[in-house]
């Protein structure tokens, strides 16, 4: 397909702001969405909306949403190659969310993994928003006609129900209105970024996750923290999860030579992990201190930021 056709294919990506996002987020999506306005018609929603099935004092929420609207600008997304916008300030997602809601058998939003997980997870505040997260999440995804949208398999459920509701509501009013939206990979180059906690992948918890909005003090405090082992008693020997983790960090923060230094200590069985572990705060702290700078001038432009959401809306 020729590159014209390409650029007009619409990707649409949201991003809940229930808490910063982490050095994590930045390699593991956030570069993708950038490069992806070059070759799509990008929409990035800031999903507020979708922040309300769990507790929020309004006003964090307010300034949460605002903080994420200054990541996307700090990580060089540009409002003039894509539409960045507030999901609650598009009346239509929620507007479209009742109607996919009236055409949604209950036994079908019952069996969803997510509001059986999140469920158990906080049996305290199991509203009704979180029964129909599904619904709004498909009218953000097909009100924009989005042909392609970027998720983890965690999602998968949530996207082929989108495919069935654009289908449902297709057949209900008999007109091809509503494409079916398709999951889009990074492919086998996106990066997974391990968290500090010795296991898994980096996520938001306290003790796992590297913010962006982190200044160098909490960085350092957080990476001799980090989970490591008595060493190797063995040359040459497999790294485990933990230390695996901490050499997988210092690859994609350090330069070359600092990653081959550290691993022929490691299997000469020389290494200390309280040098490895300085220097790769050192080269967090480089790599994360920019971006930082500029998401707090961001935040700070209170008049620009909201030009930047009343234009994405409007858009």
């Amino acid at each position: 397909m020729n590159d014209v056709n390409e650029k007009q294919k619409v990707i649409f990506s949201a991003l809940k702001p229930t808490g910063d996002l982490t050095i994590g987020n930045y390699i593991g999506a956030l570069k993708n969405m950038i490069l992806m306005t070059e070759a799509y018609d990008c929409y990035y929603a800031v999903a507020d909306l979708h922040s309300l099935t769990v507790d929020n004092a309004p006003a964090d929420l307010r300034r949460r949403t605002y903080d994420f609207m200054a990541f996307f600008l700090a990580m060089g997304l540009d409002p003039d190659k894509c539409t960045i916008f507030v999901q609650s300030h598009v009346p239509a997602h929620a507007e479209l969310a009742w109607t996919l809601n009236c055409y949604t058998q209950f036994g079908e939003a019952k069996r969803m993994t997510q509001f059986k997980d999140k469920s158990l997870k906080a049996p305290e505040n199991v509203n009704v928003g979180l029964f129909a997260y599904p619904t709004l999440m498909a009218a953000d995804i097909i009100i924009h006609k989005a042909l392609k949208v970027p998720v983890g398999k965690d999602q998968e459920q949530n996207m082929e129900m989108a495919r069935k509701f654009a289908r449902r509501f297709n057949t209900i009013y008999g007109v091809e209105f509503f494409p079916e939206p398709q999951s889009y990979s990074f492919g086998g180059d996106a990066i997974k970024v391990p968290g500090l906690d010795g296991s898994g992948k980096m996520g938001k918890s306290e003790g796992n996750a590297i913010y962006l909005i982190d200044d160098a003090a909490t960085i350092r405090k957080k990476v001799m923290k980090a989970v490591t082992d008595s060493g190797p008693t063995q040359p040459n020997s497999e790294k485990p999860e933990a230390i695996a983790n901490l050499f997988t960090m210092l690859k994609i923060v350090s330069s070359a030579d600092t990653y081959d230094y550290f691993n022929e200590k490691y299997n000469a069985c020389e290494i200390r992990y309280g040098d490895l572990k300085k220097q790769l705060a050192e080269d967090i702290v480089n790599f994360t201190s920019p971006i930082r700078e500029r998401i707090l001038a961001y935040a700070a432009d209170t008049e620009y930021m909201d030009k930047v959401a009343r234009e994405g809306a409007e858009k």
